[in-house]
């Protein structure tokens, strides 16, 4: 079911701090960043720039907060940079259970997420003030590393969770549950648990389907399986889904990675669950860019 979560009403609360964020090693990011505070005080709204980036641009009157706790203290976050940037942020806001949306500038790279260009800074910065930009609502996920009904670890994602071998292990056998039925036992080089979001992203590599970010929906695609039917599936929202994987049948080693950006090894006796987030990412869209139009700039989708 795809529900059209974005909107174009104005903000239910006034705009009053914005955060600001740039990716740490971004040096042409400082003047912008400089810029954008100038352009926020002139109109009587305080900017919070993460410390970082604070000390990339040389701002020393400025106030400042660690990343951490920026999603607390802000009402919209700017992020300079690419799609790591803002998956970074997006998993701070969610464990922050904190709700600013995001206006994401892309500098260079790809920036499927990021993507509003640096010309059009300052009229997405203006309508997400005003509140007459598009937000959409993107679905996260949440996921559990447990051991013996003991968490190890958890985790919110806006891109994926993936389940995946080391480079020299063997293949992996991997036992998948939703709710209390089984689907099914692969054996493949690992699991991919997407988001629509995320399905343009590792999903699209091994072959998953493009999913609309507003279809209620998760993808789970598995990484080069033995048996060519072993084909990505796509569930309701709502699963509860279970991967155990079977590290005890023959020798491997196996990874769980969340978003790309943080993972650990898994032990024998170890699954990990995977079930949509409480809360959705709010992210500010391009006023001129629909998203089949970023398909195929970006991806050079249907392109002959």
């Amino acid at each position: 079911m795809c529900a059209d979560t974005s909107r174009s009403a104005p903000a239910p609360n006034p705009i009053t701090r914005v955060g600001i964020v740039a990716r740490a090693d971004l040096t042409e990011a400082a003047p912008v960043v400089r810029d954008v505070v100038n352009w926020l005080t002139e109109r009587d709204i305080i900017p919070v720039v993460e410390r970082d980036t604070a000390k990339l641009a040389d701002l020393t009157s400025v106030s400042t907060a660690d990343a951490t706790a920026l999603p607390k203290a802000v009402d919209l976050m700017l992020i300079l940079g690419g799609d790591g940037t803002l998956l970074g942020m997006a998993r701070r806001i969610a464990v922050a259970d904190a709700d600013p949306p995001i206006l994401a500038i892309n500098f260079g790279g790809l920036g499927f997420l990021t993507e509003i260009t640096l010309p059009e800074l300052y009229e997405a910065l203006a309508s997400s003030i005003d509140g007459t930009a598009r937000v959409d609502h993107r679905r996260m996920l949440q996921s559990h590393v447990l051991h013996d009904g003991e968490v190890r670890t958890k985790e919110i994602v806006l891109n994926d969770v993936v389940i995946t071998k080391s480079a020299l292990s063997g293949i992996l056998d991997l036992s998948v549950s939703v709710g209390d039925q089984f689907v099914a036992r692969f054996r493949a080089d690992g699991l991919i648990i997407a988001t629509p979001t995320g399905s343009t992203a590792y999903n699209l590599s091994a072959g998953g389907p493009i999913v609309h970010p507003l279809v209620n929906a998760v993808v789970l695609t598995p990484i080069a399986p033995h048996t060519l039917t072993n084909r990505p599936v796509v569930l309701p929202e709502s699963a509860r889904i279970r991967v155990e994987p079977e590290l005890a049948i023959r020798p491997a080693r196996a990874f769980a990675s969340f978003d790309g950006q943080t993972g650990f090894e898994l032990e024998p006796g170890d699954s990990v669950t995977v079930e949509t987030a409480r809360r959705p990412l709010r992210v500010i869209r391009s006023a001129a860019r629909p998203y089949f139009a970023v398909l195929r700039e970006k991806l050079r989708w249907t392109e002959r």
